[in-house]
């Protein structure tokens, strides 16, 4: 398991490594998800919004849980 570290400014904010950014594909303007989990945060690209999607907008179904529960779907 390879790690890597960055530091937080004093504004909150930091750098993605570039091998997560290369290994995740990240681009300028990409959106990335932070997961709280049991053992510890999990950080994912988020694919590009899909404006034909109707529903895109409702994200209160979109926690970890609701990810789990609707795996097998």
């Amino acid at each position: 398991m390879a790690v890597f570290l960055s530091k937080l400014t004093s504004k909150a904010q930091t750098v993605i490594p570039r091998e997560i950014r290369a290994r995740l594909d990240l681009r300028p303007g990409d959106v990335v998800r932070y997961r709280h989990t049991d053992t510890g945060v999990m950080i994912d690209k988020l694919p590009p919004p899909n404006d034909d999607d109707a529903l895109a907008c409702f994200t209160e179904w979109s926690s970890p849980a609701d990810d789990q529960a609707y795996a097998a779907l």
